[in-house]
């Protein structure tokens, strides 16, 4: 094996071409060294025959990286590898790249000028997955590009395609391409069942005991210093003492071990291409926020659509006298819910207001005697400032389907007290409700308090569940971190079809974004709550406003 980190000074790296674009893309890609590599002194360079005969090289005396530009089979000035979508078009030329920056940063250790060359080059082999070991320890991500290059990088690392082809069966060449496969299946870059050829191939030609013999020198490697010359040169001669010397065998077409390379080689291939690459945090940043002002607009659309209209010609009433004391004492309850001690801030000055130091006032003084500019603050001052309160956002939805016609009048009379009370009460708040059958339709809006409560019956057979929490989002921004929020569906959850999957949908997103779910059931047993919501069985309708009023409370309180 020639190792590809060439550690002669002497040696210089190739000078990209100013045509077709190679110029441009090794600037590209030294700029993408730095965050990968963890340095910012790497010069890359990508060109076409460059690389001393492997798909990429590390000079440690010139802090440079090499790659072979006859491996990227695209276009280079089309290649933006500050994209990771792009980077898949060359995931195996990445991949090298990948490997030489974990040289990089990982290989620390110089072979002194006297050392045995032959345990320099097991030490070498040692180290090819023993970088990549600590590369994906501190950049997990990059595991997926590792896995992309391995197949070339080991290939390369066996003398190329064609000696790779006819590799004779000995054990010094089985020893080399266990360390070069599984090696990384231990380092964790490679899978066992991509690897079980090799590794069936390896112990056939080694021995059990010798195989496992190897893989505790690898493995100690994987857990050896990046700067430790002298254990890596140990465990190099460890290796040459188990293994021995090249026996410079003839090349052997019909080796079994070069068989079992083949398949191998596939094997991997076939996983890498089959896995997805890895999502680039800023571009996963940005669909998030797309998707999530997607569904913040579908919502506002369906709350247009609910609040929007005319209001039905509903029967109304007058507020009985225990609601009127009902909406004040929430109103209260509110009020004393959402008061919160004042923040304490002190801070020093160098004149008045604020109380006198003495310490402080003779370091001034021993400053000023000393000729010194003072610095001292001798005077401190205590202040209070209010914690501003976040707004109540409050979304009552009720079904209207037959089997929830004893809930129709305490919801109707619970929706005028919340909305009352958010009027009353001195926080922000705003309140809406809403009933859901086979349509939504609005009981309070927005911001108002209704003078008469509005009353309704139940006599459908579907629930619209998901419509009525969008409506509700929609009107008061429920998934609005900025505000308090507490959603309160009322229904057996007795349904199901994709209307109950889009509403689950809903109540998780949500409680994602930390708003309450207060899901009031009848005490029945064939009740169904959706998950992720707390649930409270209702014995009493009558008692449907008390339980409103507590999760709102309770809400306000722990904001």
């Amino acid at each position: 094996m020639t190792s590809h980190v060439i550690a002669d000074p002497t040696a210089t790296p190739a000078t990209p071409p100013r045509t077709a674009g190679w110029e441009t893309l090794s600037a590209a890609m030294t700029a993408e060294a730095a965050p990968i590599a963890d340095r910012d002194d790497l010069i890359v360079t990508i060109a076409p025959g460059a690389a001393h005969g492997h798909p990429a090289v590390f000079f440690p005396a010139r802090a440079a990286i090499e790659l072979d530009g006859d491996l990227l089979k695209v276009d280079p000035r089309t290649a933006r590898p500050d994209r990771l979508a792009d980077r898949a078009r060359y995931a195996a030329v990445w991949g090298a790249f990948t490997h030489e920056c974990a040289h990089a940063q990982h290989t620390r250790w110089t072979p002194p000028p006297v050392a045995n060359p032959a345990v320099v080059e097991a030490a070498l082999l040692l180290e090819e997955s023993r970088i990549e070991t600590a590369q994906v320890r501190r950049r997990p991500d990059d595991r997926h590009w590792l896995r992309a290059s391995a197949t070339e990088i080991i290939i390369g690392d066996t003398g190329g395609p064609a000696a790779a082809s006819s590799l004779p069966a000995t054990d010094y060449a089985a020893a080399h391409v266990a360390a070069l496969l599984l090696g990384r299946v231990d380092g964790g870059i490679l899978e066992a069942s991509e690897c079980g050829p090799a590794a069936a191939a390896a112990e056939k030609i080694l021995g059990s005991v010798k195989l496992k013999a190897l893989r505790a020198i690898w493995r100690e490697a994987h857990n050896t210093a990046d700067d430790d010359t002298a254990r890596m040169l140990e465990l190099g001669e460890l290796w040459l003492d188990l293994v021995g010397p090249d026996p410079h065998a003839d090349p052997d077409p019909e080796s079994a071990l070069s068989a079992a390379i083949a398949e191998t080689v596939a094997n991997i291939g076939a996983a890498v291409e089959a896995e997805p690459i890895p999502v680039d945090p800023a571009d996963a940043a940005r669909a998030a926020a797309r998707a999530e002002a997607a569904v913040e607009a579908a919502a506002e659309k369906v709350a247009r659509r609910v609040f929007g209209r005319a209001p039905s010609r509903r029967p109304t009433r007058a507020p009985k006298s225990e609601e009127r004391s009902a909406a004040r004492v929430l109103a209260r309850a509110l009020n004393t819910a959402s008061q919160r001690e004042r923040a304490v801030v002190k801070s020093t000055s160098a004149v008045p207001p604020g109380r006198l130091r003495m310490r402080g006032a003779m370091a001034r003084e021993a400053q000023r005697a000393a000729g010194a500019m003072p610095t001292a603050e001798p005077f401190t001052r205590t202040t209070r400032r209010a914690t501003p309160i976040p707004p109540l956002r409050v979304g009552i939805a009720c079904d209207v389907s037959g089997s929830m016609a004893a809930y129709a009048a305490p919801t109707a009379s619970a929706a005028w007290i919340v909305a009352q009370a958010a009027e009353l009460a001195t926080m922000p708040a705003a309140t809406a409700t809403v009933t859901f059958g086979s349509r939504v339709s609005p009981i309070t809006y927005p911001g108002t308090a209704p003078a008469r409560v509005t009353e309704f019956t139940c006599p459908d057979a579907e629930e619209a569940l998901d419509d009525a929490i969008d409506a509700l989002d929609g009107a008061l921004a429920l998934s609005r971190p900025e505000n308090t929020r507490l959603l309160v569906i009322i229904s057996d959850g007795y349904y199901g079809g994709p209307r109950r999957r889009r509403a689950q949908q809903r109540i998780d997103r949500l409680r994602a974004t930390g708003c309450a779910v207060l899901w009031l059931t009848p005490d029945i047993e064939y009740r169904r709550p959706l998950a992720n919501t707390t649930v409270h069985a209702i014995g009493d309708p009558t008692t449907t406003a008390a339980a409103i009023a507590k999760a709102a409370v309770t809400a306000v309180r722990n904001a």
